[in-house]
């Protein structure tokens, strides 16, 4: 089953995000039982090349790989689907006007996703029109990132929107628009709660990050059904800094 059915499906889902531009990160990670990783090219040094090599990976394991673009550049969406995404997350989505583009610069039609079956998503030419618009339609995902209050005001007309499959709570940019740098705070919160209400008037996925697992039942009390946890930065220092202080304990 696609991960986009999964996600229609309302299931429970974790991840995290891949910092690291390697495709070996995304070969050991697929082992992991994780539902789907985020390529993060906005905040991790992933360039073309080793986004695509990262992307060739995740198609070669059949694993779903989603990418944080740096921006909601339909260039940039363009670039990430060819190479094999079976979607995009895009940050900073604050009004309807910019999550409708985003939608629509992701889908073929009229002013929308450019066409090209010789691709790696199209299968290098080896595949009809006709069954590439249907991968389209089947697979690829599209999630808004919800960090501004503007966002959240807007929140349940962007959700609303025809074509966007998921809208993702980014907790600490939201607490730094609200005056705080606790990105559990009551302030935040509320505001998960406000975009939870949206996704559920809708019927779309809710995603949220969080460092670990400990707070993922308040989040899904709040609607949250995707759950982006941590990055393999973090995964690495918490199992080295348990090991050690383990060994070191037992002197």
């Amino acid at each position: 089953m696609s991960l986009k059915q999964r996600m229609a499906d309302g299931e429970r889902l974790v991840g995290t995000f891949i910092k690291t531009p390697a495709y070996e990160v995304i070969e050991v990670l697929a082992k992991s039982g994780l539902d789907f990783m985020i390529l993060d090219a906005e905040h991790a040094p992933f360039d073309r090349a080793r986004l695509d090599q990262c992307l060739a990976m995740g198609r070669a394991l059949n694993f779903p790989l989603l990418v944080r673009i740096p921006n909601s550049e339909p260039s940039s969406i363009l670039q990430a689907l060819d190479s094999g995404a079976v979607g995009i997350v895009v940050p900073h989505v604050d009004t309807v006007a910019k999550a409708a583009h985003i939608a629509k610069s992701a889908r073929f039609g009229h002013g929308g996703r450019g066409f090209a079956g010789s691709t790696r998503w199209a299968g290098f030419a080896t595949r009809s029109a006709d069954e590439v618009f249907a991968q389209s339609a089947a697979e690829t995902v599209v999630v808004v990132q919800i960090e501004e209050p503007e966002g959240v005001d807007a929140s349940e007309a962007i959700a609303g929107i025809d074509g966007v499959d998921a809208l993702f709570a980014g907790p600490a940019d939201l607490g730094i628009c609200y005056g705080t740098t606790d990105p559990n705070s009551d302030v935040v919160r509320k505001a998960i709660g406000v975009v939870g209400e949206a996704c559920k008037t809708h019927g779309k996925s809710y995603m949220t990050f969080a460092a670990n697992a400990g707070p993922t039942q308040e989040l899904a009390a709040l609607g949250v059904n995707m759950f982006c946890i941590a990055s393999e930065h973090g995964f690495m220092l918490q199992t080295a800094r348990s090991v050690t202080a383990e060994v070191k304990a037992a002197k």
